[in-house]
């Protein structure tokens, strides 16, 4: 395999159980054996089930929540960037991020179904230069520390000899062109038919309509009288 990564392969680590709502990519994965997950906290994750989600946020950075299965723990918060690829595909998809002898994988990217870009998991700096050295590419690294500051910490890439160079917020945005940074909630549907035009002219219009009806009876009443 590969030292920078391996796109999976669910038989190495995962096992897909189900699918949720496309719009914050909720899946189901059942883990065969432990995996590192980067996030606020870095979290090894024992071998059973846990769903994968979007966060709804408004921020302008993809940010992942990890949880149980019941949903009612979680065990992490992911930065994550995009990460672009040329096709599609019909099953959830994983990459991986080999690590220093005796310890599991780290988790690398995570990619939905039939979307042309996934999430790239951001970690913190100095488990980032490991994993760099030990991949012999560049990782991309966080300082952030809490869940607050990882929606606006600045980001770095740290290269297999440790160096440390800043990555802009455009630059991230543009790994994947003409995609939006965060899934959207689906739309409401609308309760009432909107309202496509000013009131005025239908006001104008019954206005005009009296006019000429106060005016045919007017035209009228003098013909009836002579008769």
């Amino acid at each position: 395999m590969s030292k920078a990564s391996a796109v999976c392969c669910l038989a190495l680590s995962f096992a897909l159980v189900a699918f949720g709502s496309d719009w914050d990519k909720r899946t189901v994965i059942t883990l065969n054996q432990p995996l590192i997950v980067a996030g606020v906290p870095v979290v090894t994750l024992e071998p059973g089930k846990y769903v994968m989600r979007l966060l709804d946020s408004p921020s302008n950075r993809h940010i992942v929540q990890i949880f149980n299965e019941r949903e009612d723990k979680l065990f992490t918060t992911v930065l994550a960037i995009p990460n672009y690829r040329l096709e599609p595909k019909d099953k959830t998809g994983f990459a991986f991020w080999e690590t220093p002898a005796g310890n599991p994988n780290a988790l690398r990217a995570w990619f939905y179904p039939g979307d042309n870009f996934g999430q790239e998991f951001v970690y913190p700096k100095g488990l980032a230069a490991k994993i760099a050295q030990e991949a012999g590419t560049t990782v991309i690294a966080t300082p952030a520390q809490t869940e607050a500051e990882l929606k606006t910490a600045p980001l770095a890439e740290i290269n297999k000899a440790g160096e440390e160079k800043p990555v802009p917020e455009e630059e991230i945005a543009a790994l994947a062109p003409g995609l939006p940074p965060l899934a959207a909630a689906p739309p409401l549907e609308p309760t009432a038919l909107p309202k496509t035009a000013s009131p005025i002219f239908a006001i104008g219009l019954a206005g005009l309509l009296a006019l000429l009806i106060g005016a045919s009876l007017r035209f009228a009443a003098p013909r009836a009288a002579s008769r």
